[in-house]
């Protein structure tokens, strides 16, 4: 029970949270700082810029908390065990989580920064699962008032489908609007433009990398199904069927 609980601790921030393995490391519990009750402990520790730091912890407390429970209520907490009737008292395996520490070490394990046509490039490389906006949507031009309503009606299509937060941004030049999507960790920037209008295809921009593809509209729900259900609770599987049965 207790490595099953420990593997999945593991899965937890290394899959669900997208945590660089190379950032963490198991740390056994000394004689000295394990507490009288815990038969085994260990700390996962992230590595953030000031050193080692514990993360999550998890400690095997045999029969130490029901144990006292029954010695001062004096009630029988024993389980009895249904395929021989034999009675035992359950030993306890304590996973420890904190929220904060979970949002700092995403938040330092995400951040990077890179030199990108002569100025500083900021993102936050966040698994898409985790990012706050899936998709952003820009009209080339702010001022075209036909290019910022098929914006919107793209927003609300992708909204529909892709059952995640996709947001419209015509702030400034399209330069300053993908680095600002960068800094939010946004994994995908479409970008309507005059070809749109007279071909039906969009630019998609890659957060990561900034490599811009063109796709048709239609292209586009299967592109962001296929990469924004990582971490969701659905299969690739289940998008296809989905997106062939719609």
């Amino acid at each position: 029970m207790y490595e099953e609980r420990k593997q999945e601790m593991w899965d937890w921030t290394t899959k669900t949270l997208g945590l660089k393995e190379k950032n963490l490391r198991w740390r056994p519990h000394t004689e000295e700082e394990r507490s009288h009750y815990s038969q085994k402990t260990e700390d996962i520790e992230y590595k953030y810029p000031f050193g080692f730091k514990e993360l999550y912890g998890l400690a095997y407390r045999t029969d130490f908390d029901l144990k006292n429970h029954m010695e001062k209520s004096g009630v029988d907490l024993r389980y009895t065990d249904s395929s021989n009737g034999k009675k035992f008292i359950p030993h306890v395996v304590e996973p420890t989580f904190g929220m904060d520490r979970s949002f700092l070490s995403v938040l330092f394990d995400a951040y990077c920064e890179e030199e990108k046509d002569g100025k500083k490039r900021v993102y936050l490389d966040l698994k898409p699962s985790l990012a706050p906006n899936k998709v952003a949507v820009f009209p080339l031009l702010s001022n075209k008032q036909h290019l910022v309503e098929k914006a919107k009606k793209l927003v609300e299509s992708l909204r529909k489908e892709l059952k995640v937060n996709v947001v419209m941004d015509k702030r400034g030049n399209i330069g300053k609007r993908y680095f600002s999507q960068d800094e939010i960790g946004t994994p995908w920037c479409v970008t309507i433009d005059f070809d749109t209008i007279d071909k039906g295809t969009v630019t998609v921009r890659d957060r990561n990398s900034t490599k811009q593809t063109r796709n048709s509209q239609s292209m586009l729900i299967i592109v962001f199904l296929t990469n924004t259900t990582e971490g969701m609770g659905q299969t690739i599987k289940n998008v296809h069927l989905f997106i062939y049965s719609s």
